[in-house]
């Protein structure tokens, strides 16, 4: 199901593009869901890369043999995933690429993977305020939220969803300082 290509080394600027989900059908097929926009960019990264267990992981390449549009998302087959007991197998896991093969950016767009980890600092009526640290960024459908976790040195240890509003809320990104100034109330 993944490659065996020891020849090929995995890449150390992975970036998550996508997760295989449940089975579908009977002959291998898997769920497809794309963190990429648009959704249908994952079909353009290759080599794909799977992670070996289920959450984060050491990597493998793999190869689609099939891959198609379905509904509002995709499916596709793994090289050598013939049934469904084998699909089972690479539910939850992770589909990443080598972020060498995304555009750059301007200086005011950003990965979200570029931000997770990063030190959030709430700017409150001229004092500043280490909120902790974003563990992961979503999507509500009207914007973008970054979840702030308080760390050993934050304010507090709360989990925080801010939303990812330029200019409103998000007045700095200072990517050298891995640093996102927020205009927050930090008892929020």
């Amino acid at each position: 199901m993944v490659e065996n290509d020891s020849t090929r080394p995995v890449p150390d600027d992975l970036l998550i593009v996508g997760r295989v989900g449940a089975p579908y059908g009977v002959k291998g097929w898997v769920k497809i869901h794309s963190f990429t926009q648009p959704a249908e960019n994952i079909l353009v990264y290759r080599p794909l890369y799977l992670a070996t267990s289920r959450g984060s992981a050491p990597w493998a390449p793999v190869a689609l043999d099939h891959f198609r549009v379905h509904g509002k998302g995709f499916v596709g087959q793994v090289a050598g995933c013939n049934d469904r007991d084998q699909a089972l197998l690479l539910a939850r896991r992770d589909l990443a690429c080598s972020a060498a093969q995304f555009p750059a950016l301007d200086d005011d767009d950003f990965y979200w993977q570029e931000l997770e980890g990063m030190r959030v600092l709430a700017r409150w009526q001229g004092v500043d305020y280490l909120l902790g640290d974003i563990a992961w960024m979503t999507s509500t459908g009207s914007n973008d939220v970054m979840v702030v976790r308080g760390t050993a040195d934050s304010i507090d240890a709360r989990e925080r969803w801010i939303p990812w509003l330029t200019d409103q809320v998000v007045l700095q990104v200072q990517r050298q300082r891995r640093q996102v100034v927020v205009e927050w109330d930090p008892a929020f």
